[in-house]
């Protein structure tokens, strides 16, 4: 039996609009009408529909851009498109712009109902695989220890606002998944959660990026782009590396801020977004400003609600469970059979320092699950994997050393150095090994006195 839908549908044609909506209602749908593209948008930004049906050639706003607007808009309600001036170039744009299906007028009854049928057969497949990756912990925060108690407190009552949140942590520390989790446990939960990493963005595309471009606004720009505030409307965008994004684009990301609309590049008006903020650095923004690298008055903006994420080596409590969690993710993902982790196994994992933070744990589990035998990983293994930084300190760092800040960067020299040694002195697997950018590992090298020119030559020698 087909469940109840909720439809709307948007043709010009009075006559088509009646027709249809009485054969979805004595069907036992519910068909809500209208007649022009524009009043279709608003409806379906305004209400869930388990199926939008449209027409293609109407007065004003075609079928094709309501189609495209509502995609843009990450409106995840199917959408089927028909037309009584039907050709394949129609069907296949129509397709590529994300239309579930193309149907020729005149319809007939039956070729409707099995649509709606369908329709919500994939709803329903979709359902039960987002379902599915939550099982799987995807998008899980594993924590037991009092740190990260903590830190889920806050972003449980954050959640529940539309404040600005700024996550801050080193690099591998989750931030994208701390963010996330607060759209998940928002009142805009439903809606999408659209991400950009500003730092991997080139300078020139970024603009476009965020706001979209009208076809023909500059070379290459073929068609119309929406950008991502806009995908992002009603739901909440993630702003990554928000430290390094240039001053230009700084200036006008708050003007989006404070007046809650966009302009797409070529475009001769603004559009209105509906938008939560969230944004992420590992960079001190307070250094930023004073450097005149980052506004003040963007600063006071997205530093609403800061939130600081510990490095991993300040919740070693957490690490067995987060090892058991990616263990089990590990042998899903491969079809492989549980790995146990032995007891002196686990101790030598709690005792690195993880410079990579949680991404480089699961980066190891990963790698000690392959290297594994007799069926487990032991401390054999985690010795093999992690040579020369597993135990005790060393005796360069012991007790009566010094200041703590001179025993830490005597640590993270033998860590890097070590790292180096393993990797045969390539920074590029060095630098991903412990999940440090390539440039960010010749800078750390610089700070910590290491001389890799010299390092080469030996290694040449």
């Amino acid at each position: 039996m087909v469940p109840k839908a909720h439809l709307l549908i948007v043709d010009d044609e009075a006559n088509t609009l009646a027709s249809l909506a009485r054969a979805f209602r004595l069907a036992g749908h519910e068909a809500t009408v209208c007649d022009n593209a524009e009043r279709g948008l608003e409806l379906a930004k305004s209400q869930n529909f388990d199926l939008i049906l449209s027409d293609v050639v109407m007065p004003g706003k075609s079928g094709l851009t309501l189609l495209e607007e509502i995609k843009g808009q990450g409106i995840s309600s199917p959408v089927v498109m028909m037309s009584g001036q039907a050709h394949i170039e129609m069907a296949v744009r129509a397709t590529r712009l994300g239309a579930l299906d193309f149907l020729e007028k005149p319809i007939s009854t039956e070729k409707l109902l099995l649509t709606v049928e369908n329709a919500l057969k994939l709803q329903r497949l979709e359902s039960e695989n987002r379902q599915l990756r939550q099982r799987l912990g995807k998008h899980e925060i594993v924590w037991k220890g009092e740190t990260m108690r903590r830190i889920m407190a806050q972003i449980e009552r954050v959640a529940a606002s539309e404040s600005r949140v700024c996550i801050l942590g080193e690099t591998g520390t989750g931030k994208e998944l701390v963010a996330r989790t607060i759209h998940e446990r928002s009142n805009r939960a439903s809606g999408a959660f659209i991400t950009l990493n500003c730092a991997a963005v080139p300078a020139e595309l970024i603009e476009s990026e965020l706001f979209g471009h009208e076809k023909g606004s500059f070379t290459g720009a073929g068609t119309r782009h929406i950008g991502k505030f806009e995908q992002a409307s009603g739901g909440t965008i993630f702003l990554d590396e928000i430290g390094d994004m240039p001053l230009m684009m700084q200036a006008k990301l708050l003007r989006v801020l404070e007046e809650g609309e966009v302009e797409r590049i070529g475009g001769d008006k603004p559009v209105k977004v509906d938008v939560r903020v969230l944004v992420a650095t590992h960079r001190n923004l307070e250094e930023r400003v004073r450097e005149e690298k980052f506004r003040q008055d963007l600063y006071h903006r997205i530093y609403v609600f800061p939130l600081t994420l510990p490095p991993l080596r300040e919740r070693h409590e957490d690490i067995p469970s987060l090892v058991e969690h990616f263990a089990a993710q590990v042998s899903t993902q491969n079809g492989w059979k549980p790995v146990p982790f032995t007891p002196d196994a686990m101790q030598a994992l709690q005792s690195y320092r993880w410079p990579g933070n949680v991404r480089e744990l699961r980066n190891m589990v990963e790698r000690l699950m392959l290297l594994a035998s007799d069926g487990r990983v032991d401390l054999g293994t985690v010795e093999l994997a992690l040579p020369k930084v597993i135990g005790a300190l060393p005796a360069s760092v012991g007790p009566n050393s010094g200041p703590l800040a001179e025993r830490v960067q005597v640590f993270e020299r033998e860590i890097i150095l070590s790292e180096l040694k393993r990797a045969q002195y390539n920074m590029t697997l060095a630098a991903k090994s412990l999940g440090l950018e390539r440039s960010h590992l010749y800078k750390k090298a610089e700070q910590l006195g290491i001389d890799l020119r010299s390092i080469r030559r030996e290694q040449e020698n």
